[in-house]
């Protein structure tokens, strides 16, 4: 039996149904949790690099319920917030970075973050990835978050074909239906940590694989 057409649309419902079981991706369970702001999803995505989602989502809700605002968070001693994320990696890094860019945003901003990515990029820690899910979530702005799982699965699908995450974001951006810019973040960090997996990945099981041209499988 061939292979399928690749079908995007097709592809992005069944992946859909496919994670439905699976915990969602933390930055869209954070939003769902009520911290859906600029600020914190910023700082909840810089708290998720380099760590996993089981680890930052219970470190971001800990720090927000001590303080989820500029002006709280620049009051705070860079020893305080070091100790409540702890658990995320390298943490000593990440509080400076934090308070940092709270106290620019109570000194530049009224201590509200704007939905500017130009200023978004300018803060320490923080990258197109990071970026591009703050103003996705929080501001409903069309752009696409690239992350290890986005990169690796489209390129496995061959529905691109780049080295890097930024090519890989350059090149959805031509060929991704807009619609699908925010969601396929949120449905492919599942998809990948538990079906389209980096080692092993479950091929046998999985609903889209008479249409993915499994690269590199």
């Amino acid at each position: 039996m061939g292979k399928e057409t690749f079908d995007i649309s097709l592809v992005m419902e069944r992946v859909e149904e496919a994670v439905r079981p699976f915990p969602k991706a933390a930055m869209f369970e954070l939003a769902e949790k009520g911290h859906d702001s600029p600020f914190e999803q910023l700082i909840g995505c810089i708290l998720s690099i380099r760590t996993y989602d089981e680890v930052s989502l219970p470190v971001s809700l800990k720090l927000f319920a001590r303080a989820n605002t500029p002006q709280q968070i620049a009051e705070m001693d860079v020893a305080e917030i070091t100790k409540i994320i702890r658990r995320s990696s390298f943490s000593e890094r990440k509080a400076e970075q934090i308070k940092a860019i709270a106290q620019q945003l109570v000194a530049e901003y009224g201590g509200e973050l704007p939905c500017d990515r130009e200023l978004l990029l300018s803060f320490n820690g923080v990258g197109p990835k990071c970026a591009n899910l703050a103003l996705g979530i929080a501001c409903d702005q069309r752009v696409i978050s690239v992350d290890i799982h986005v990169h690796r699965i489209t390129n496995r699908w061959g529905y691109v074909a780049e080295k890097t995450p930024e090519k890989t974001m350059e090149a959805l951006q031509t060929t991704l239906p807009e619609k699908y810019w925010i969601e396929i973040n949120r449905l492919l960090v599942p998809f990948g940590k538990h079906i389209c997996t980096a080692s092993h990945p479950r091929c046998t099981t999985c609903p889209i694989v008479a249409m993915c041209q499994q690269i590199g499988v």
